[in-house]
């Protein structure tokens, strides 16, 4: 394991598309829900400990090495918002793209044949841990880090929002998405069944409602 590929793969200036998606976050500032520091804080925590750990499962269990069909139905069952599927397949492709420009191999390329029209991001993201010499445990901090740096990072631009402020959220969060990722991880060492299933309802009707907007920042 190199801690240097784990930097480079949780930056957020890596080019797999995140920049593009709010986690939610677009649709709960419209609707008032996220306003401030606080209500952000709320919302993360929210996500984490829902999308974030099943996201969190998924990633660990394609750098473990699980059957990649059965991960990506299993994410596909966990993400009942066509919206949202669709949106992790369209980031699971440019993660793709990226990660076999960035850390080239077998196991990137046979991901990418034998998913065409993407993977689920999470599903990608552990593939790529793998090929970058990284562990499941390494997959599940990004995973979960991803849930609510992407929201918080969102924000600061359709808010406003003072960014150390932003980033204090992300901090007060960091123990809970080292829960997050160790819970993923001992789940994934289970199998493809024991794998996390939270759910987080109000996050797929806003984002059907999202995709629908004539105009929008965010792509989800």
């Amino acid at each position: 394991m190199t801690r240097s590929a784990l930097l480079v793969l949780a930056d957020g200036r890596f080019p797999a598309g995140g920049h593009a998606h709010s986690g939610g976050a677009e649709a709960a500032v419209k609707a008032g829900r996220v306003r401030d520091a606080a209500s952000l804080e709320a919302f993360c925590r929210g996500r984490l400990h829902t999308a974030g750990l099943t996201a969190a499962g998924l990633a660990a269990g394609a750098a473990l090495g699980l059957d990649l069909h059965e991960l990506d139905a299993a994410a596909d069952a966990r993400t009942p918002s066509p919206a949202l599927r669709a949106a992790a397949r369209r980031l699971g492709r440019q993660l793709t793209r990226a990660a076999r420009a960035t850390w080239p191999g077998p196991g990137l390329d046979a991901l990418a044949a034998a998913f065409p029209r993407g993977a689920h991001q999470p599903v990608v993201l552990g593939v790529t841990a793998r090929a970058a010499g990284l562990g499941p445990e390494d997959a599940a901090h990004c995973a979960a880090y991803e849930a609510v740096g992407g929201p918080a990072t969102a924000t600061v631009r359709l808010l406003g929002l003072d960014p150390y402020r932003a980033t204090a959220v992300l901090a007060r969060l960091a123990p809970e998405m080292d829960e997050v990722a160790a819970r993923a991880t001992a789940a994934a060492r289970e199998g493809v069944d024991a794998l996390p299933a939270a759910s987080a309802p109000l996050l797929d009707i806003t984002a059907e409602q999202h995709a629908a907007w004539p105009v929008r920042l965010f792509a989800s």
